[in-house]
């Protein structure tokens, strides 16, 4: 008896009808992946107004860029090893396998004793959190046709609100709290995935049950280790550059060890051909490529510009965690709000591309206004520009993954949907990790210039302790004292949102040129007829001129 090809398999899986479910039972299906798409959208925002007080309680306020980017790495680096596997053995033992490892990797991180070992923890997080996202979307792919998957994806839209809403709140309010059963407030934003990764596994695996056709081939392990030597070099001179000397001995063995990690990349996922961690063919898919490279410049603007918002609330502006995360607020109604419009009216209209367009440009107009804001600017004028900046992403955010899904036949949802989550991801990773360097390699010299702006003597600068570890004391000095250090923070942030606004603006204008390919409202099946607009995309947009 012969094995089929993976080809042959792939072949007859586009002419396989999507399951025929009703809107209950997806509906319920639903239920199992928002509980854990939950813990993953609520790490994206929880840590954000707690990283403030975790870094200045471990005395490494200016290495903070590696709590995210660690997680980020291996998040990145794990979502289209899931999409694979998947494919292979199902999505529901994948999807219960990342919400352990997710909370094995929050267990630990709430013991960690210094900032090296939190990044190392959050790297473990991160590996579950690979597949909590990309799974959940492909899941939600499997199951509904294109023109439906907007509608249905405003039940992830709650997941997300409610995440976006409690998150920096709950994430401010245990930096906040005194110790509690002898743990410090800021490690609860870690203990609390724990109950709510028991919930999640016990409602997946309850209530996920979704038809599954295997494919069999190959795992890329080899281009995944090559990736790895790829990114992390390229990630640790980003980090450490400001300190090493961007042209220094150290960071120019990075530059090197990355490059070649990038070539035996490209050369390994060449080999691979279709079993490969991402297939190269895909990106002869104009509508896919253009998708992809505008969600990566759209992930640099998002991950890294918004990272510093609730550090100018707490730094600069003075407020506690708590106060904090509850200013953050016009951000995330904002956010919501855009995803829900623009989901609706791609639903009704089956028409998307008009909805990342706006929304860079209106990112570039927010991040361009948040770069005039002053160290004593009215609060409620940040608010706004948040609310702006926070409108435009949510134009972004799921129109990219539809026109990401929406750009193959339905065998390669797995890995389009992967590739997409990947790559937002490497842009997140670069964003925060570079716009962080920013900030701190131009943090004492525009400290320096303010003091002697301000006729103070330089000596003045060591009053209170050392910025780059501790900002605490920033609280306990006068404010005439404080504030050449918060026009100087200031100004750093300053510098990184100019340079948010010119990330943006890119991405608008590499939108521009994404062919747009109308959502279809039948089955998978049907999409990817012969002859079809899902078989052949970019002859598809052609024909509709």
């Amino acid at each position: 008896m012969t094995t089929p090809s993976s080809d042959t398999a792939d072949t007859a899986d586009t002419t396989d009808a999507a399951p025929a479910l009703s809107h209950r039972q997806i509906v319920v299906i639903l239920v199992g992946l928002m509980t854990g798409m939950f813990l993953a959208a609520l790490d994206q925002t929880i840590v954000g107004t707690a990283i403030r007080t975790i870094a200045d309680d471990l005395h490494g306020l200016s290495m903070q860029a590696w709590i995210t980017t660690a997680y980020l790495i291996t998040a990145t680096i794990a979502t289209p090893i899931y999409g694979k596997l998947s494919d292979i053995y199902g999505r529901k033992p994948f999807y219960l396998a990342a919400i352990t490892i997710f909370v094995a990797g929050s267990l630990a991180s709430a013991f960690a004793q210094s900032m090296y070992q939190l990044a190392a923890f959050r790297a473990v997080q991160g590996i579950g959190a690979g597949g909590l996202m990309s799974l959940a979307l492909t899941i939600l792919g499997d199951l509904v046709p294109p023109r439906e998957r907007a509608r249905y994806q405003g039940f992830f839209l709650a997941v997300f609100g409610t995440s976006t809403v409690l998150g920096p709140v709950l994430g401010g309010f245990f930096a906040g709290l005194d110790p509690v059963l002898g743990f410090e407030g800021w490690r609860w934003v870690f203990l609390v995935n724990v109950p709510l990764g028991a919930v999640a596994l016990f409602v997946v695996a309850k209530v996920l049950n979704v038809p599954h056709n295997r494919h069999d081939h190959r795992i890329d392990w080899w281009g995944g280790l090559a990736l790895v030597v790829c990114l992390v070099p390229l990630l640790l001179v980003a980090e450490q550059g400001r300190e090493w000397g961007w042209s220094s001995g150290a960071a120019l063995t990075c530059y090197a060890i990355g490059g070649a990690g990038l070539v035996a990349f490209l050369l390994i996922e060449r080999h691979m051909r279709d079993a490969a961690l991402i297939p190269l063919r895909l990106f002869r898919n104009s509508t896919f490529s253009v998708a992809i490279a505008g969600g990566v410049i759209v992930g640099v603007a998002m991950f890294g510009s918004i990272t510093l918002i609730p550090q100018y609330l707490q730094i600069v502006q003075g407020y506690s965690p708590t106060a904090a995360g509850m200013l953050m607020l016009p951000l995330m109604a904002g956010t919501m709000s855009g995803s829900v419009l623009s989901g609706q009216l791609t639903s009704r209209t089956g028409r998307y591309k008009i909805f990342p367009v706006f929304g860079t440009a209106l990112m570039t107009v927010g991040m361009l206004l948040f770069a005039q804001v002053e160290w004593d600017t009215p609060v409620w004028q940040v608010m706004v520009v948040m609310a702006v900046i926070g409108f435009g992403l949510g134009n972004c955010m799921q129109t990219l993954i539809i026109a990401v899904q929406n750009a193959g036949p339905r065998r390669d949802m797995g890995v389009s949907t992967a590739s997409a989550t990947f790559f937002r991801q490497i842009g997140g990773t670069l964003g925060v990790a570079v716009f962080l360097s920013i900030v701190f390699s131009t943090l004492t010299g525009n400290i320096s210039r303010a003091f002697a702006e301000s006729g103070l003597p330089p000596e003045a600068m060591n009053a209170g302790g050392d910025i780059m570890a501790d900002s605490s004391f920033l609280q306990q000095l006068p404010v005439e004292q404080a504030r050449p250090f918060l026009v100087g923070f200031t100004e750093s942030i300053s510098s990184v949102f100019y340079l948010g606004a010119g990330v943006a603006a890119l991405a608008f204008v590499v939108l521009l040129f994404m062919r747009e390919i109308p959502l279809e409202g039948g089955s998978g099946a049907e999409r990817d007829k012969p002859g079809e607009p899902g078989s052949d995309p970019d002859s598809a947009a052609a024909a509709l001129g």
